[in-house]
C-alpha cells in the first residue's frame, strides 16, 4: 500500500543519517575539559568509540594524589561494544532508506533513541563510580567530597572547573536523532505542503554540517555570576571587563584590564601567541572591542574594581566625552 511507503525525501534523510554514523566511528563522541589556574590551556579527555585519548597520563597523574582510579581503555567493555552498535545503525538506517516501509523506519528510530538513552545512563554510571569509589589513603582526602564530572555541561570541582559535553559523532549522533524526529513527523503529516518540506531539506542538512560550531569569539560577560579568571572575584561592573580566547575556543573572563595583564605575563608562550584579547566597551552598550580597535583611557578617577583604571573606547567622541568627566591620559595597547 502507498500508505506504508516513505517519502523520497524522508529516504534520503535516513540513508545519509545512516552514512554520518560512519563518521562516528573515528570521531570523538564526548570530551570532557578541565579547566584549572595552573592549567591555562586546560585538559582535555576525548571518549571515542574505542578509546579514551587526550591528556589521559596526566589527568591520571593528578587522580593519583586525591584517591581516583586512573583511566585505561582496556577497563570499559563499552569500548569493545560500541563500535559494533554503532555499525549496526549505519546497516539498520541504509536498510530502511533501500525497503522503502515505514513501520521499519519507526522501529529503527525508537530502537536509536533507546539505545542513546542506555548509553546516557551507563555513561552517567560510570562518571558516579569514577568521582565517589576513592581510595581512602590518598596524599589529598577531602571528608565528604566526591569527584563525578557533570554528564553535561559545567560543575566546580576543587580547584578544577569540569566541562562536560558532547564531542564532534556526539553532535552528528544528536543531529541524526533530531533529522529522524523530524521526518517522523513529515511522514504524520502527509498533509504539509511539498515546497515546506523543500525548504526544510536544505536547512537540515546545512545544520548537520555546522553542528559541531566551536565559539572562536568572546562570551557575554554574566555579572554576579562570572569570576575573574585571574583574582577570582565576582565580576559585578562590566564596563572594565576584558576576555582572552585561546586557540582551542577556551575563554577566560577578566574583571579589571589588569587581572587580563597579569594573567597573560603568567600565561605560557603559546597562549600568549595564539589567543585573542578583547576589551569590553565602556559606553553603550558595553559590547566587545579588539584590541586594534581599541582607545585607551588611563585615569585615577575611574576606580575600576583592581585599581588598574584603564578603560576602553570604540570611537574619540565617547573617549572625549569621558575624559572629560574622568581626566587621564590616552594610552596605547603596547603600554599595558
Amino acid at each position: 500500500m502507498k500508505d506504508s511507503k516513505l517519502s523520497l525525501w524522508t529516504r534520503i534523510l535516513v540513508a545519509i543519517c545512516g552514512l554520518s554514523l560512519v563518521a562516528v566511528l573515528f570521531l570523538p563522541i564526548w570530551r570532557i575539559d578541565l579547566d584549572a589556574p595552573q592549567y591555562p590551556e586546560g585538559l582535555r579527555m576525548k571518549i571515542h568509540a574505542d578509546d579514551i585519548r587526550g591528556n589521559v597520563d596526566i589527568i591520571n597523574g593528578l587522580n593519583h594524589y586525591i584517591g581516583m582510579k586512573t583511566l585505561h581503555k582496556q577497563d570499559f567493555p563499552e569500548f569493545t561494544v560500541l563500535p559494533y552498535c554503532i555499525g549496526f545503525f549505519v546497516v539498520l538506517f541504509l536498510l530502511v532508506a533501500l525497503l522503502n516501509r515505514k513501520k521499519w523506519f519507526y522501529v529503527s528510530f525508537f530502537l536509536f533513541v533507546a539505545f542513546g538513552v542506555i548509553a546516557m545512563v551507563d555513561f552517567w554510571k560510570w562518571e558516579y563510580n569514577y568521582g565517589h569509589n576513592l581510595d581512602p589513603h590518598a596524599a589529598i582526602v577531602v571528608p565528604g567530597m566526591a569527584y563525578q564530572p557533570p554528564l553535561i555541561g559545567f560543575k566546580q570541582l576543587l580547584n578544577f572547573g569540569a566541562y562536560s559535553i558532547p564531542d564532534t559523532g556526539g553532535w552528528i549522533f544528536i543531529g541524526c536523532g533530531a533529522v529522524l524526529l523530524i521526518c517522523i513527523a513529515l511522514e504524520w503529516s502527509r498533509k504539509v505542503k511539498i515546497r515546506k518540506a523543500n525548504m526544510l531539506v536544505p536547512v537540515l542538512l546545512f545544520s548537520m554540517l555546522f553542528v559541531d560550531s566551536c565559539t572562536t569569539g568572546p562570551e557575554a560577560i554574566r555579572l554576579g555570576k562570572d569570576n575573574c579568571a585571574f583574582c577570582k572575584m565576582t565580576i559585578s561592573d562590566s564596563r572594565f571587563g576584558s576576555e582572552i580566547v585561546t586557540s582551542t575556543g577556551k575563554v577566560f573572563k577578566f574583571d579589571d584590564i589588569q587581572c587580563m595583564e597579569q594573567f597573560m605575563k603568567e600565561a605560557d608562550e603559546k597562549v600568549r601567541k595564539n589567543s585573542g584579547v578583547y576589551l569590553v566597551d565602556f559606553c553603550g552598550n558595553h559590547g566587545f572591542l579588539s584590541t586594534e580597535k581599541s582607545i585607551l583611557l588611563k585615569s585615577v578617577a575611574l576606580k575600576s574594581p583592581m585599581n588598574g583604571n584603564v578603560a576602553a573606547f570604540s570611537s574619540l567622541d565617547s573617549f572625549n566625552a569621558v575624559k572629560n568627566i574622568y581626566p587621564g591620559d590616552k594610552i596605547s595597547v603596547a603600554q599595558l
